[in-house]
């Protein structure tokens, strides 16, 4: 028997160090080749690192929430041959491509205390907050069920599959409480009212990329002064354009949502208001205008808000765009993007689509000087002169940094949004302003 150590591996763009997501894996489990043996956070991605050899593990490096270097210890696996060189063991490391889904568990030998110490499980006694009842069970984009690693540590404890287990939280997650009621009733429907009292509390601790966005958020609010234009839009035509685009093309090239337009709209704004599409380095005190539109496309996923870059948008044609979003969001989404796909944008869009609100003030991708906010669509009277007729309508909400960006100058660009989506022609035009 032989115990090597494997340091956690380089995952690219010259990133120095990892933090800790969540371990899949705790001493004493007997684990195979390849299986995935823990998840690591940058602030561009989200890693899966597999296991480059069998054997039982015998040391973990840390709880989740450990920031760890590239090329520091992360496990050791006792093995039934002999220590590898360090060198192989490098060699062995995975790149930074997705890692495989992970292969089933083998039978755990028996096993020391966890690494990570779970959060506690209100008493049986408590009044349930809902009924659990065996039904479909949500999976994540690794095909593993949605739970906090503290819910997960204590399932390893209880010796219960999380696949079994229905989760009632947001999006499906399965909670603490989900499984002290899977503990106690299996399967079996538990009579409860949907108005008991509830009691106790959750401890969530902020790690990943949650901690990321909330740095990010943090440094955006605190260093950029922000203000915001919010400005309604009549999109009766561009959504008669849209749909007859859609019948007339959308079985050969895809079907068009509202954001290929807005993001030819901006294409064309930005080229009067090269002061929007910029980077602001406020240390350096220098700004940036960059003649290409690099579009931030703020994509809600299981693990955070992610933002991936959709670059050229001035260079694309509404179906090529299409389609660019929709890779973007899936590979985010199903943690397939790289750092590459998630850094060098110039100008973020974020929509919340139909659950969108009638207005929202969106913070800044710092560091970059604008954001532009796409709000729900509803029909509401418009006067004509005349009379009031139903007209589709949609507000953009639009924030800039007051350092950099005028109030003049951003009404201007606002208004030019405006034009532009009112008559979608004009998109398609050879055209510029005087």
């Amino acid at each position: 028997m032989a115990e090597q150590t494997f340091k956690l591996p380089d995952i690219g763009e010259g990133i120095a160090e990892a933090e800790l997501a969540d371990w899949l894996v705790k001493v004493g489990d007997v684990i195979r080749e390849d299986d995935v043996i823990c998840e690591v956070t940058t602030d561009k991605a989200t890693v899966e690192i597999p296991a480059s050899v069998g054997g039982r593990v015998t040391w973990l490096a840390g709880e989740p929430g450990t920031v760890l270097a590239i090329g520091g210890d992360l496990i050791r696996i006792e093995t039934d041959g002999e220590a590898a060189p360090a060198a192989e063991q490098e060699a062995a490391a995975p790149d930074t491509a997705p890692a495989p889904e992970p292969a089933a568990p083998a039978a755990a030998a028996p096993q020391s205390a966890p690494v990570a110490q779970s959060a506690p499980v209100a008493p049986a006694a408590a009044p349930k907050r809902a009924a659990h009842t065996a039904g479909p069970v949500t999976l994540g984009p690794t095909g593993r069920p949605l739970a906090a690693p503290s819910v997960r540590g204590r399932a390893r404890d209880l010796g219960i599959d999380l696949r079994r287990v229905r989760g009632t939280g947001p999006a499906g997650r399965i909670l603490h409480e989900d499984l002290e009621d899977y503990a106690t009733h299996g399967d079996a429907p538990v009579r409860s009212t949907a108005f008991a009292p509830r009691d106790g509390t959750e401890e969530i601790r902020v790690t990943g990329i949650r901690r990321a966005i909330a740095e990010r958020m943090a440094l955006s609010k605190s260093r950029i002064p922000h203000f915001s234009i919010i400005e309604e839009v009549e999109v009766e035509a561009l959504e008669t354009l849209r749909a007859s685009l859609n019948t007339q093309f959308g079985d050969s090239r895809g079907k068009l949502t509202l954001l290929p337009f807005l993001l030819r709209a901006l294409s064309e704004a930005v080229r009067d208001h090269p002061a929007i599409n910029a980077t602001y380095d406020d240390e350096a005190g220098i700004v940036t205008r960059h003649a290409a539109l690099h579009c931030g496309m703020a994509t809600q996923t299981d693990s955070g808000l992610m933002v991936p870059v959709l670059r050229h948008a001035e260079a694309m044609t509404l179906w090529e765009t299409a389609q660019e979003i929709r890779r973007l969001s899936e590979a985010a989404r199903s943690r397939r993007a790289g750092p590459k796909d998630l850094s060098g944008s110039t100008l973020t869009v974020t929509s919340l689509g139909p659950l969108g609100a009638v207005a929202t003030t969106p913070i800044i991708n710092h560091p970059e000087v604008a954001i532009v906010g796409v709000n729900k669509m509803t029909v509401r009277p418009v006067w004509n002169g005349t009379e009031f007729v139903p007209r589709r309508m949609m507000n953009l909400s639009c924030s800039f940094d007051h350092r950099v960006v005028d109030g003049w100058d951003a009404a201007e660009f606002v208004a030019k949004l405006k034009r532009l989506l009112e008559v979608p022609a004009m998109l398609f035009m050879e055209w510029r302003d005087e």
